[in-house]
Order: C-alpha cells, then structure tokens, then sequence
C-alpha cells in the first residue's frame, strides 16, 4: 500500500492500521526488536498467572491442609517469579525503546519528505497555501501522523499475550472464560462510539493549529507594522479568538477522551466481579477447584491490559489519520512546473536573453503581462520601468522561472527555461529581490550560501557590492553573526550582501529587481559602475526607479499595463515619451521630497 492510497478516505480504524502499515514496511527491523520485546513481555505476564495458580494449588491449599509450608517449594516459586520478572523486564526495555526509535525515525523521514517537497514546488504553489499552514503540517501534522506508533509494539505483543491468556482460561474453566470474554463485544462498542465522536474533533482541532500559527507567523513577521501602528491589542484579540476556539475543540476531544479511558479500564474489572460471582457458585457446586478460579480471574485482569493498550492505540487514530492526511496532501501536491533535460550554456561571459510574446495573469480575468517581447544582447544592460503594477516583478519571477508564463516563452542562450534540467538554470541567472533575506548565520556563509568559494571570492563579491568596508568594521568581520533576517544591519547593508551573495556564483545573467532602493544614490552609482566591471561582463537586467540608474543602461524597457509601451536608451525615451518623462520625474521629485523632510 502506497502513502496516496492511505490518504484515501475511509473508515477511521481502517486507515489507522494502513498508515501504521506504511510505517512498519519502512522500518521492519526496528518494529520486529520491539514486538519480539513485547512478545516477550506478553508471554512472561500470562506466566505469571500459571505460576500464581501452581502456588495455590500446591503450596497455599497444602499450607492451610497441612498447617505447614514446605521450604523447598517456597524457594521455588520465588525463582520461578524472580525469573519471570528479570525475563518480562527485558521485554519491556526492548519494546519501549523499539517503538521510540520507529516513531522518531518516522517523524524524522516525514519531516525531512515535507520539507523537501516545499522546496521543489513552485512558487505559485506557496502563494495559495499560508505558511502557518505549511509549518504545522511539517511539525504538528507529523507528530500527529506517527503518534500511534508508540502503543504499537505494545498492543501488537498483548494481542498475542491475550490469546494465550484466553486459551488459558478455556482450559482451565470454559463456562468461567466464556462470561469473562464478554467484555470484548462491549469494548468494542465503546471504541466505535468514540471514534465516531472525536475523528471530527481531532479534524478540526488540527486545522485549528495551523490557522494560529498562521496568525502568529503574520504577527512575527510584520513585528514592525504592528508595533509601530499600534496594532497590538488588536493583534493578541486575534490571536486569542482563534486560540481559544482551538482551546474548545480540545477540551471537547478530552472530554469525550476522558469518558472512554475509564469505561475502557472498568469494563474488563467489571468482568472480573462477575467471573468471580460465578467461580464462587461453581466451586461450591465442586464444579471446578479454586486454583481455576483464581487463575481465570488473574488471566482477566491480565486480558484487561491488553484491552487497555489497544484502546490507546485505537485512540490514537482519528488524530493520527486527519495527520497523515494533511501530511499527504503536501506530498501528493504537484505543481505545473516541468523540466526538461538541457544543459545550461556555458560558453562566453553574459547571457544573450530573448523574451518572446510573453504572457502571464494571477487572475483569469485581469492580465498582468500580455505580449511582451524584447531582446537582451550578451553584457548589454537593460533597465525596466514602469509604475507600480505595471509587471516588472512578474517579469523577473518569470526570468528566473520562479513561475512560468501563460503564453510565449523566455529563452536564454537560444534554450527555453522550461526545457533546463532541473537546477540548471541556477547555474547561470542570479537574482536580488528588493527585500532582500539574511539567514541567522555568518556572514561568510550568508553570502557563500553552499557554493564552494573562498574568501577571497567572497571579499571580491563584496567589494563589487559595495560591502567591504562595513563587513571589514563588524567585530568579527566575515564571522559575524548577521541575526535572524540580518537584524544587526540596516536595510541598505542587507541589500547589499544579498547583491555580493548573488556576485559571487559568477552568473552569466543577473537580474536585480530594485535591489539597491534602500541604498543612498552615491553609493547605488559606485555598485552598477561595478556591476559593469567587476561582474566580468555579465547580462544585467535591472528594475529601476532613479534617473541615476536607469541612465547607466544600454537600452530601456517602459512597461505600462502589462505591455511595453516604448523601448530604446533613457535620453530617446524622455525625448519621444511623455508618459515616461512624466514617471521617472515623479520618481525623483518623489526622492527628492523624501530626502528633504526632517
């Protein structure tokens, strides 16, 4: 059975033993230790019964017979249970740590199966699904999933140790084991009504954890606006609806838990009182012997564990299946985007970029990009402009493949991303968003980030950003911790180790989408008067605001509504262009205001 045919709706119980079956097949040696240690276990328990019903057959009656105990028979009961005990010990250390290691291991895998899947979907696939979401089915989701694997062994060994408990009492007595074994029928019962009242509990409360921590996620991550705004009130009312909606639906589930566990631990003592009501008759009756007694109503109270256990595990499952399902739907999920099998070109210096009728909408009814096409010669640099909404960061997303068009196609070094092997594209296109990223790391493997480079191609990327010279003023220069999203830095240091971070893998084209906006204009003039130089004559392809530079570019791309409404260098454009004089004015005067105010 394949993890696409458990995550198939079905009985609650039936696709809890399926997703336990998915985690025996992957880890059989680790379950077989365990169940062998529960087995053990099991079989040594139902010893103890035969050995408490030799004692009173033997010994006990003999005694009060005889008025004396022989010391020969005492010795031997204690190292009959003294054997018992160390053998049932041993049992017990193998199964416990036999089903932690399985149930850690699986978690481990499946964790590491999410996250994996995060990273090869596409980006329009992130867009639909918050991150709260995408965090609780990579932690709570898993443990969820795997949380029956713990009573697994133990239900698995008991089970056995409760057949040979009922073969026992059969042969001991059958008209005793008969009115004792119909506490299962009951059990049954019990274990069907729970099921049928917590599986939409359990489905609920786990979407429940993944809405809050979606909520505390948005919290965290817009700490600013929300502080700065005055919004906290209104983010902890929020928060705390939804945490305590989760807080009802639990505390439902654990009611309805609390009423199952002991209904499950009373039926099996229930049955004892009346196997022992009818033992007492019928060894009045000389119907049967004493010992028999005792030896079925123990083999009871041992057949009670067994039941206990496979209830805890049958409790598991409805938050185990709504876990596994939701864990699933993140493994099953398959984006639109495919790869083919080219090589990415290696020969030359920059990549020679042709964009052809391209097309692309989020909203079927509203384009964003519609018959775009222009070409980028290789180390020419070209500069796209436009308002705000006009499809420049589409565009880049679209250059880098972080989607892919709707219509038309963008070719590089006359092959189309869309017939590059997977991570070729990577090899040859670099890109700095505006917003640039930081890891809570070095700086050295911020901006190495797994490529193999030294520190002299670090220190060069960096000076060609513009980075240097703070870098080197850093109490432990390329050492320094940069703390969680580059805190420790300004925004216009963050921008520009995301910049030498891209530098540094050397690309053939380089894209960046205004990733110098929080860089004052000297500064941002000295990085692209570097770019040309030090990128080693790499395709530079540059989303742009000011004059300064948009006026360093070979050539201009104006887009307006998703289409291009001009094309050619800066000074032609502000020449034939009203509508582009008038933007990139604005865009300055805009600047120049800012920089004016106190």
């Amino acid at each position: 059975m394949t993890d696409q045919q458990v995550a198939a709706r079905g009985s609650t119980t039936r696709d809890g033993f399926a997703v336990l079956l998915v985690a025996i097949k992957r880890e059989p040696w680790i379950f077989g230790v365990s169940t062998v240690g529960s087995l053990l276990f099991g079989a040594l328990t139902v010893a103890d019964a035969w050995v408490l019903g030799w004692s009173t057959d033997h010994v006990v009656l003999p005694a009060f017979d005889q008025g004396k105990v022989d010391g020969s028979l005492l010795l031997a009961i204690l190292a009959l249970f003294l054997g018992v005990a160390i053998l049932r010990a041993v049992g017990i250390v193998a199964r416990r740590l036999g089903a932690g290691v399985m149930q850690y291991r699986m978690q481990a895998h499946t964790r590491r199966a999410v996250t994996r899947q995060y990273l090869s979907l596409p980006m329009e696939w992130h867009q639909r699904h918050p991150t709260g979401q995408l965090l609780s089915n990579a932690n709570a989701d898993v443990e969820a999933a795997w949380g029956p694997i713990a009573p697994l062994p133990m239900a698995v060994g008991t089970v056995a140790m409760m057949v040979i408990a009922i073969i026992q009492m059969l042969v001991a007595d059958v008209v005793m084991a008969l009115v004792g074994l119909l506490v299962f029928p009951a059990v049954v019962l019990a274990n069907l009504a729970y099921q049928r009242l917590a599986s939409p509990l359990m489905t609920r409360a786990q979407q429940l954890r993944a809405e809050v921590s979606e909520i505390a996620h948005e919290s965290f991550d817009g700490a600013m606006v929300v502080k700065t705004l005055g919004r906290e009130p209104e983010e902890m009312a929020r928060f705390a609806a939804k945490a305590e909606e989760l807080r009802d639906v639990n505390i439902r589930a654990g009611r309805i838990r609390a009423a199952f566990d002991p209904t499950l631990a009373a039926l099996p003592n229930i049955g004892v009182l009346v196997v022992l009501s009818v033992g007492v008759s019928r060894v009045l009756s000389g119907a049967t012997d004493a010992g028999d007694v005792v030896t079925v109503a123990y083999l009871l109270t041992i057949v009670s564990f067994p039941i206990r256990s496979i209830g805890w595990l049958l409790g598991e499952f409805p938050r185990s299946v709504v876990g596994f399902r939701r864990v699933s739907e993140v493994l099953e999920a398959r984006g639109e985007m495919r790869y083919g099998d080219r090589s990415a070109t290696a020969e030359g210096v920059g990549a020679h970029v042709t964009v052809e009728n391209l097309a692309y909408s989020y909203d079927p009814e509203q384009s964003v990009l519609d018959d775009v096409s222009f070409v980028v010669e290789p180390g020419r640099t070209v500069a796209l402009v436009g308002a705000t909404a006009s499809g420049k960061s589409t565009l880049t997303n679209l250059m880098t493949r972080l989607v892919d068009p709707d219509g038309g196609r963008i070719i590089v070094d006359g092959t189309d991303l869309r017939e590059l092997a997977a991570g070729e594209l990577a090899r040859s296109v670099s890109t700095v968003p505006q917003s640039a990223f930081l890891f809570d790391d070095t700086v050295r493997d911020n901006v190495a980030l797994g490529a193999d480079v030294s520190d002299e191609q670090i220190w060069s990327a960096l000076r060609a950003a513009q980075a240097d010279g703070f870098v080197a003023a850093l109490s432990h220069g390329l050492d320094t911790r940069l703390g969680e999203r580059g805190t420790s830095l300004s925004g216009g240091q963050r921008q520009r180790i995301s910049l030498a971070r891209a530098l540094v893998r050397r690309p053939r084209l380089l894209i960046l989408d205004d990733a110098t906006s929080a860089v004052d204009p000297e500064v941002e003039a000295r990085i692209l008067a570097a770019l040309r130089s030090d990128a080693g004559g790499a395709t530079l392809v540059v989303v742009a605001y000011r004059k300064a530079t948009i006026a360093l570019a070979d050539e201009v791309v104006h887009l307006e509504n998703g289409r291009i409404a001009d094309r050619g260098t800066h000074r032609e454009l502000l020449e034939r262009s009203p509508s582009y004089a008038n933007l990139v004015n604005a865009y300055e005067q805009q600047a120049e205001l800012a920089g004016d105010m106190p």
